[in-house]
């Protein structure tokens, strides 16, 4: 267990960011309304909350409206004295365009071009079908955290989201250009200080300590172009 303490610093804002925990699915697609938590997942969010619940007070929950960040982050928030969770549609995953809905085995079949866009390193490439390109999903998500950040300095606030919003995040406090957010896990917390003049700085990345010994851990999905 990590120990977290008080932030005491009225210029920074003490950001942690969590993955939504497991979910079974095998479409892409950002639709409110799907993927749900499973038992794994449920678990999982157990544990991450009773870590949050162990540290310092959290002032605020904010949350991707997608089923699975939110079921994730109404956990947290339970476990934290009841906590209002705050919906923020810029904390959703990359929108996959023709993609949305698609099972994964079937996508180079049934929508080749958007599966290419998908599969492409270019940073401006959109996928067909309004999808995202790298770029607009990095613009979106720092700028919503920028804005949580402004909002509640000198405070500590959770986040919870998606991989492809996580790695984004990555990139713009990653000090090392070009490093890669490497694997990341179901339920990780990673801790960024945002502060004032637009001052990004990661303080730790990925923790899963509070899965060891739940028999959880191994669960967790591993930042491949599937994972959501």
């Amino acid at each position: 267990m990590v120990n977290i303490l008080p932030l005491t610093n009225d210029k920074v804002t003490r950001v942690q960011v969590v993955i939504h925990a497991h979910a079974t699915t095998r479409t892409w697609g950002v639709d409110p309304c799907f993927f749900n938590l499973n038992d794994v997942g449920r678990h999982q969010a157990v544990a991450v909350a009773e870590r949050l619940s162990g540290e310092s007070k959290i002032s605020t929950i904010y949350s991707s409206d997608l089923k699975r960040a939110l079921e994730t982050a109404e956990t947290i928030a339970n476990r934290c004295g009841g906590l209002k969770v705050y919906q923020d549609p810029n904390l959703r995953e990359r929108h996959l365009g023709d993609l949305q809905g698609i099972v994964y085995d079937e996508a180079p079949k049934m929508k080749l071009k958007a599966y290419k866009a998908l599969q492409s390193n270019g940073r401006d490439v959109e996928i067909p079908g309004d999808g995202e390109s790298l770029n607009q999903l990095y613009k979106r998500c720092t700028n919503s955290l920028q804005t949580i950040s402004s909002k509640h300095r000198g405070e500590r606030v959770v986040v919870v989201t998606h991989f492809g919003v996580i790695a984004a995040l990555h990139q713009r406090a990653s000090s090392r250009k070009g490093h890669r957010s490497g694997k990341i896990l179901n339920v990780s917390v990673s801790v960024l200080h945002l502060s004032d003049p637009d001052k990004w700085v990661i303080k730790s990345w990925g923790d899963v300590s509070h899965l060891n010994g739940t028999g959880y851990l191994d669960s967790g999905f591993g930042g491949d172009r599937t994972s959501g």
